[in-house]
Protein backbone atom coordinates (compact mmCIF):
# COMPACT_ATOMS: atom_id res chain seq x y z
CA UNK A 1 0.00 0.00 0.00
CA UNK A 2 1.61 3.24 -0.95
CA UNK A 3 1.82 5.93 1.95
CA UNK A 4 0.01 8.58 0.46
CA UNK A 5 -2.77 6.31 -1.17
CA UNK A 6 -5.87 7.92 -0.93
CA UNK A 7 -9.76 5.84 0.13
CA UNK A 8 -11.91 5.88 -2.63
CA UNK A 9 -14.59 5.63 -0.26
CA UNK A 10 -13.75 9.86 0.58
CA UNK A 11 -14.47 10.27 -2.54
CA UNK A 12 -18.03 12.61 -3.12
CA UNK A 13 -17.11 14.08 -6.52
CA UNK A 14 -14.35 13.81 -8.78
CA UNK A 15 -12.93 15.50 -12.28
CA UNK A 16 -11.28 14.39 -14.91
CA UNK A 17 -9.35 16.55 -17.05
CA UNK A 18 -8.48 15.41 -21.13
CA UNK A 19 -7.33 18.17 -22.96
CA UNK A 20 -6.83 16.38 -26.70
CA UNK A 21 -8.17 15.68 -30.10
CA UNK A 22 -11.08 12.94 -30.12
CA UNK A 23 -8.76 9.81 -29.94
CA UNK A 24 -6.79 11.11 -27.22
CA UNK A 25 -10.43 11.39 -25.28
CA UNK A 26 -11.93 8.25 -26.73
CA UNK A 27 -8.44 6.28 -24.77
CA UNK A 28 -9.22 8.35 -21.48
CA UNK A 29 -12.48 6.47 -21.27
CA UNK A 30 -11.39 3.37 -19.17
CA UNK A 31 -10.30 5.99 -16.27
CA UNK A 32 -13.83 6.92 -15.14
CA UNK A 33 -14.86 2.92 -15.31
CA UNK A 34 -11.77 2.06 -13.07
CA UNK A 35 -12.22 5.02 -10.82
CA UNK A 36 -16.39 4.11 -10.71
CA UNK A 37 -15.71 0.66 -9.69
CA UNK A 38 -13.67 2.01 -6.63
CA UNK A 39 -15.69 5.00 -5.69
CA UNK A 40 -19.34 3.81 -6.94
CA UNK A 41 -21.37 6.46 -4.96
CA UNK A 42 -18.61 9.09 -6.27
CA UNK A 43 -19.69 11.22 -8.62
CA UNK A 44 -17.15 11.89 -11.59
CA UNK A 45 -17.13 14.39 -14.19
CA UNK A 46 -14.79 15.29 -17.35
CA UNK A 47 -13.58 18.66 -18.82
CA UNK A 48 -12.85 18.40 -22.42
CA UNK A 49 -13.17 20.41 -25.47
CA UNK A 50 -16.66 21.36 -26.89
CA UNK A 51 -15.43 19.39 -30.17
CA UNK A 52 -14.33 16.15 -28.41
CA UNK A 53 -17.02 15.62 -26.01
CA UNK A 54 -19.48 12.80 -28.02
CA UNK A 55 -16.80 10.65 -27.32
CA UNK A 56 -17.80 10.59 -23.90
CA UNK A 57 -21.15 11.16 -23.70
CA UNK A 58 -23.57 8.69 -22.46
CA UNK A 59 -20.57 6.97 -20.76
CA UNK A 60 -22.22 4.96 -17.95
CA UNK A 61 -19.73 6.36 -15.40
CA UNK A 62 -19.82 10.29 -15.76
CA UNK A 63 -22.01 12.03 -14.35
CA UNK A 64 -21.58 16.19 -16.20
CA UNK A 65 -19.40 17.00 -18.96
CA UNK A 66 -17.98 20.10 -19.20
CA UNK A 67 -16.41 22.09 -22.16
CA UNK A 68 -14.38 24.26 -23.47
CA UNK A 69 -14.61 26.32 -26.51
CA UNK A 70 -11.25 27.09 -28.40
CA UNK A 71 -13.01 29.22 -29.99
CA UNK A 72 -13.69 31.72 -27.10
CA UNK A 73 -9.88 32.65 -27.94
CA UNK A 74 -11.95 34.67 -30.94
CA UNK A 75 -14.03 36.37 -29.44
CA UNK A 76 -12.41 39.09 -27.84
CA UNK A 77 -10.69 39.65 -24.31
CA UNK A 78 -14.07 40.52 -22.31
CA UNK A 79 -16.32 37.96 -23.65
CA UNK A 80 -12.94 34.97 -23.12
CA UNK A 81 -13.09 35.94 -19.80
CA UNK A 82 -16.20 35.68 -19.33
CA UNK A 83 -16.75 32.55 -20.82
CA UNK A 84 -13.45 31.42 -18.54
CA UNK A 85 -15.30 32.78 -15.49
CA UNK A 86 -18.72 30.94 -16.05
CA UNK A 87 -16.81 27.75 -16.48
CA UNK A 88 -14.44 28.32 -13.12
CA UNK A 89 -17.85 29.00 -11.46
CA UNK A 90 -19.53 26.03 -12.40
CA UNK A 91 -16.27 23.63 -11.69
CA UNK A 92 -15.75 25.33 -8.24
CA UNK A 93 -19.81 24.86 -7.33
CA UNK A 94 -19.29 20.92 -7.39
CA UNK A 95 -16.79 20.83 -4.84
CA UNK A 96 -13.93 18.38 -6.09
CA UNK A 97 -12.92 15.91 -3.83
CA UNK A 98 -10.38 14.72 -6.71
CA UNK A 99 -8.75 16.40 -9.74
CA UNK A 100 -7.07 14.02 -12.40
CA UNK A 101 -5.49 15.82 -14.73
CA UNK A 102 -3.98 13.64 -17.71
CA UNK A 103 -1.65 15.36 -19.78
CA UNK A 104 1.00 17.99 -19.46
CA UNK A 105 -1.48 20.90 -20.56
CA UNK A 106 -0.60 23.86 -18.60
CA UNK A 107 -4.54 24.63 -17.61
CA UNK A 108 -4.99 21.65 -15.97
CA UNK A 109 -2.06 22.79 -13.12
CA UNK A 110 -4.18 26.37 -12.66
CA UNK A 111 -7.84 24.80 -12.70
CA UNK A 112 -5.94 22.43 -9.89
CA UNK A 113 -5.36 25.60 -7.83
CA UNK A 114 -8.08 27.17 -8.51
CA UNK A 115 -10.82 24.30 -7.08
CA UNK A 116 -8.53 23.58 -4.67
CA UNK A 117 -9.43 19.36 -4.17
CA UNK A 118 -8.34 17.33 -1.54
CA UNK A 119 -6.08 15.09 -4.09
CA UNK A 120 -4.96 15.94 -7.49
CA UNK A 121 -2.54 13.61 -9.77
CA UNK A 122 -0.92 14.42 -13.15
CA UNK A 123 2.09 13.73 -15.19
CA UNK A 124 5.49 14.77 -13.65
CA UNK A 125 7.08 17.64 -14.84
CA UNK A 126 10.12 19.73 -14.05
CA UNK A 127 8.81 22.85 -13.42
CA UNK A 128 8.27 23.73 -9.55
CA UNK A 129 4.94 25.68 -10.52
CA UNK A 130 3.93 22.53 -11.76
CA UNK A 131 5.18 20.10 -9.04
CA UNK A 132 3.30 22.29 -6.79
CA UNK A 133 0.13 22.55 -8.50
CA UNK A 134 -0.64 18.48 -7.36
CA UNK A 135 -0.82 16.44 -4.58
CA UNK A 136 0.17 13.19 -6.76
CA UNK A 137 2.47 13.33 -9.63
CA UNK A 138 2.57 9.57 -11.84
CA UNK A 139 6.45 9.04 -12.70
CA UNK A 140 8.43 9.98 -16.34
CA UNK A 141 6.99 7.81 -18.95
CA UNK A 142 10.02 5.94 -20.03
CA UNK A 143 11.19 2.14 -21.76
CA UNK A 144 9.35 -0.58 -22.02
CA UNK A 145 6.89 1.94 -24.37
CA UNK A 146 3.19 1.45 -22.95
CA UNK A 147 -0.29 2.18 -24.51
CA UNK A 148 -2.08 5.11 -23.83
CA UNK A 149 -4.70 3.47 -21.90
CA UNK A 150 -2.44 1.67 -19.74
CA UNK A 151 -0.40 5.53 -19.09
CA UNK A 152 -3.84 7.34 -18.25
CA UNK A 153 -4.65 4.30 -15.98
CA UNK A 154 -1.47 5.51 -14.04
CA UNK A 155 -2.87 8.64 -12.32
CA UNK A 156 -5.72 5.96 -10.19
CA UNK A 157 -2.52 3.80 -9.64
CA UNK A 158 -0.25 6.42 -8.00
CA UNK A 159 -3.15 7.00 -6.08
CA UNK A 160 -3.57 3.59 -5.10
CA UNK A 161 -6.31 2.55 -7.42
CA UNK A 162 -5.68 -0.60 -8.99
CA UNK A 163 -7.79 -1.07 -12.37
CA UNK A 164 -9.52 -4.01 -13.01
CA UNK A 165 -9.37 -5.89 -16.25
CA UNK A 166 -12.80 -5.92 -17.11
CA UNK A 167 -12.83 -1.49 -16.86
CA UNK A 168 -9.70 -1.22 -18.96
CA UNK A 169 -11.86 -1.48 -22.19
CA UNK A 170 -12.63 1.79 -24.25
CA UNK A 171 -16.37 2.96 -23.55
CA UNK A 172 -18.07 4.88 -26.73
CA UNK A 173 -21.96 4.97 -26.27
CA UNK A 174 -23.45 6.37 -29.72
CA UNK A 175 -27.13 6.74 -28.82
CA UNK A 176 -30.35 6.04 -30.16
CA UNK A 177 -30.34 8.78 -32.56
CA UNK A 178 -27.45 7.77 -34.43
CA UNK A 179 -28.62 4.30 -33.96
CA UNK A 180 -31.52 5.13 -35.87
CA UNK A 181 -29.66 7.00 -38.74
CA UNK A 182 -27.08 4.80 -39.69
CA UNK A 183 -30.09 1.93 -39.65
CA UNK A 184 -31.37 3.75 -42.13
CA UNK A 185 -28.85 4.65 -44.19
CA UNK A 186 -27.53 1.16 -44.36
CA UNK A 187 -31.29 0.56 -45.53
CA UNK A 188 -31.46 2.87 -47.99
CA UNK A 189 -27.75 1.25 -49.76
CA UNK A 190 -28.53 -1.89 -49.46
CA UNK A 191 -26.16 -2.94 -46.80
CA UNK A 192 -26.46 -5.74 -44.73
CA UNK A 193 -24.67 -5.80 -40.90
CA UNK A 194 -20.93 -7.36 -41.58
CA UNK A 195 -21.20 -7.72 -45.25
CA UNK A 196 -18.84 -4.49 -45.86
CA UNK A 197 -15.23 -3.28 -45.16
CA UNK A 198 -15.16 0.20 -43.86
CA UNK A 199 -12.54 2.57 -45.12
CA UNK A 200 -11.26 5.15 -43.55
CA UNK A 201 -8.02 6.68 -45.28
CA UNK A 202 -8.20 10.40 -43.91
CA UNK A 203 -6.15 11.77 -40.87
CA UNK A 204 -6.38 15.67 -40.00
CA UNK A 205 -2.53 15.19 -40.47
CA UNK A 206 -1.13 14.33 -43.75
CA UNK A 207 1.79 12.70 -42.82
CA UNK A 208 0.28 9.87 -41.35
CA UNK A 209 -1.95 8.78 -44.69
CA UNK A 210 -0.88 6.18 -46.84
CA UNK A 211 -0.51 7.23 -50.53
CA UNK A 212 -3.52 7.68 -52.58
CA UNK A 213 -2.96 5.23 -55.11
CA UNK A 214 -2.04 2.50 -52.75
CA UNK A 215 -5.43 3.04 -51.23
CA UNK A 216 -7.47 2.60 -54.61
CA UNK A 217 -5.10 -0.75 -55.23
CA UNK A 218 -6.26 -2.03 -52.21
CA UNK A 219 -9.74 -1.59 -52.19
CA UNK A 220 -9.85 -2.51 -56.00
CA UNK A 221 -8.17 -5.87 -54.45
CA UNK A 222 -10.85 -6.31 -51.57
CA UNK A 223 -13.79 -5.58 -54.31
CA UNK A 224 -12.31 -8.21 -56.44
CA UNK A 225 -13.01 -10.46 -53.59
CA UNK A 226 -16.23 -9.54 -53.90
CA UNK A 227 -16.16 -7.20 -50.84
CA UNK A 228 -19.02 -3.99 -50.59
CA UNK A 229 -16.53 -1.00 -49.24
CA UNK A 230 -17.98 1.74 -47.44
CA UNK A 231 -15.90 4.61 -47.58
CA UNK A 232 -15.85 7.71 -45.08
CA UNK A 233 -13.74 11.12 -44.37
CA UNK A 234 -14.10 14.08 -41.92
CA UNK A 235 -16.13 17.24 -43.11
CA UNK A 236 -13.38 18.69 -44.24
CA UNK A 237 -11.71 19.90 -47.80
CA UNK A 238 -8.37 18.46 -47.32
CA UNK A 239 -10.23 14.70 -46.40
CA UNK A 240 -12.87 15.42 -49.57
CA UNK A 241 -10.02 16.76 -51.79
CA UNK A 242 -8.19 13.05 -50.35
CA UNK A 243 -11.60 10.95 -51.29
CA UNK A 244 -12.18 12.35 -54.52
CA UNK A 245 -8.65 11.62 -55.62
CA UNK A 246 -9.07 7.80 -54.59
CA UNK A 247 -12.37 7.42 -56.13
CA UNK A 248 -10.61 9.32 -59.55
CA UNK A 249 -7.66 6.19 -58.94
CA UNK A 250 -10.40 3.35 -58.31
CA UNK A 251 -11.51 0.70 -60.77
CA UNK A 252 -14.41 0.00 -59.08
CA UNK A 253 -17.30 1.26 -57.19
CA UNK A 254 -17.77 1.91 -53.57
CA UNK A 255 -20.52 3.46 -51.06
CA UNK A 256 -19.25 7.05 -50.35
CA UNK A 257 -20.84 8.35 -46.99
CA UNK A 258 -17.57 11.06 -46.73
CA UNK A 259 -18.79 13.66 -44.47
CA UNK A 260 -22.22 12.37 -44.37
CA UNK A 261 -21.93 11.37 -40.63
CA UNK A 262 -21.28 12.51 -37.27
CA UNK A 263 -18.63 10.56 -34.92
CA UNK A 264 -20.85 9.07 -32.79
CA UNK A 265 -22.86 7.62 -35.95
CA UNK A 266 -19.40 6.53 -37.55
CA UNK A 267 -19.29 4.45 -34.83
CA UNK A 268 -22.34 2.48 -35.37
CA UNK A 269 -21.48 2.16 -39.06
CA UNK A 270 -18.23 0.83 -37.91
CA UNK A 271 -19.90 -1.49 -34.95
CA UNK A 272 -21.63 -2.98 -38.37
CA UNK A 273 -18.73 -3.48 -40.46
CA UNK A 274 -16.65 -7.01 -41.00
CA UNK A 275 -13.37 -4.91 -41.18
CA UNK A 276 -12.52 -1.57 -40.18
CA UNK A 277 -8.89 -0.32 -42.63
CA UNK A 278 -7.37 2.96 -41.33
CA UNK A 279 -4.78 4.95 -40.17
CA UNK A 280 -3.48 6.26 -36.81
CA UNK A 281 -6.40 8.26 -36.21
CA UNK A 282 -9.41 8.53 -34.33
CA UNK A 283 -11.85 6.45 -36.55
CA UNK A 284 -9.28 3.87 -35.92
CA UNK A 285 -9.90 3.73 -32.03
CA UNK A 286 -13.36 4.39 -32.61
CA UNK A 287 -13.44 0.94 -34.43
CA UNK A 288 -11.45 -0.66 -31.71
CA UNK A 289 -13.87 0.51 -29.20
CA UNK A 290 -17.09 -1.16 -31.20
CA UNK A 291 -14.87 -3.93 -31.20
CA UNK A 292 -14.62 -4.16 -35.27
CA UNK A 293 -11.26 -5.75 -36.18
CA UNK A 294 -9.03 -3.10 -37.32
CA UNK A 295 -6.28 -3.21 -40.37
CA UNK A 296 -4.40 -0.01 -39.51
CA UNK A 297 -0.95 1.13 -40.93
CA UNK A 298 1.40 3.50 -39.06
CA UNK A 299 4.23 5.61 -40.15
CA UNK A 300 6.16 8.21 -37.71
CA UNK A 301 3.58 7.64 -34.87
CA UNK A 302 4.53 4.92 -32.06
CA UNK A 303 2.21 1.68 -32.73
CA UNK A 304 2.81 0.50 -29.12
CA UNK A 305 1.53 4.11 -27.61
CA UNK A 306 -1.94 4.30 -29.93
CA UNK A 307 -2.36 0.89 -31.85
CA UNK A 308 -5.87 -0.56 -31.35
CA UNK A 309 -6.90 -1.13 -28.00
CA UNK A 310 -8.12 -4.54 -26.90
CA UNK A 311 -9.52 -5.85 -30.18
CA UNK A 312 -8.85 -8.18 -33.32
CA UNK A 313 -6.13 -6.12 -35.24
CA UNK A 314 -3.13 -5.86 -37.44
CA UNK A 315 -0.79 -3.17 -37.22
CA UNK A 316 1.77 -2.81 -40.53
CA UNK A 317 4.86 -0.94 -40.02
CA UNK A 318 8.03 -1.23 -42.05
CA UNK A 319 10.54 -2.69 -40.87
CA UNK A 320 13.06 -1.10 -43.09
CA UNK A 321 12.93 2.25 -41.10
CA UNK A 322 14.42 1.58 -37.78
CA UNK A 323 14.00 5.29 -37.13
CA UNK A 324 10.44 5.25 -36.69
CA UNK A 325 8.65 6.25 -34.48
CA UNK A 326 10.17 9.34 -35.29
CA UNK A 327 7.02 11.42 -33.88
CA UNK A 328 8.02 13.88 -37.07
CA UNK A 329 5.19 15.52 -39.50
CA UNK A 330 6.66 13.91 -42.29
CA UNK A 331 10.45 13.25 -43.19
CA UNK A 332 12.38 15.80 -42.41
CA UNK A 333 9.37 17.68 -41.66
CA UNK A 334 8.22 17.32 -45.42
CA UNK A 335 4.84 16.16 -44.26
CA UNK A 336 5.50 13.13 -46.31
CA UNK A 337 6.30 9.73 -44.07
CA UNK A 338 8.73 7.22 -46.41
CA UNK A 339 8.07 4.53 -43.75
CA UNK A 340 4.67 4.82 -45.11
CA UNK A 341 4.60 5.26 -48.57
CA UNK A 342 7.39 2.00 -48.67
CA UNK A 343 4.44 -0.25 -46.82
CA UNK A 344 3.14 -2.28 -49.89
CA UNK A 345 -0.24 -3.09 -50.87
CA UNK A 346 0.49 -7.05 -50.74
CA UNK A 347 1.39 -6.32 -47.02
CA UNK A 348 -2.16 -4.53 -46.49
CA UNK A 349 -4.39 -6.97 -48.26
CA UNK A 350 -2.41 -9.87 -47.01
CA UNK A 351 -3.51 -8.22 -42.91
CA UNK A 352 -6.92 -8.22 -44.38
CA UNK A 353 -7.49 -11.23 -45.75
CA UNK A 354 -6.14 -12.67 -42.44
CA UNK A 355 -8.82 -10.79 -40.54
CA UNK A 356 -11.11 -11.71 -42.55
Amino acid sequence: MLPDAISPSRLRRALVIKLRHHGDVLLASPVFSVLKRAAPDCEIDALVYVDTASMLEHHPAISQIHHIDRNWKHLGRTAQIGAEWRLLKTLRARGYDLVIHLTEHRRGAWLTRLLRPHWSVAPRQRSNFWRSSFTHLTPWASHPRRHTVETHLDALRRLGIQPVEDDKRLVLVPGIAAETRVAALLDEKGLRERAFVHLHPGSRWPFKCWPTEKVAQLADALSARDLTIVLTAAPSAQEFALVDALRKSMQTSVVDLSGQLSLRELAVLTSKAKLFIGVDSAPMHIAAAMGTPVVTLFGPSGDIEWGPWRVKHRIIVSDAHPCRPCGLDGCGGGKISECLTALSVEQVLAACVELL
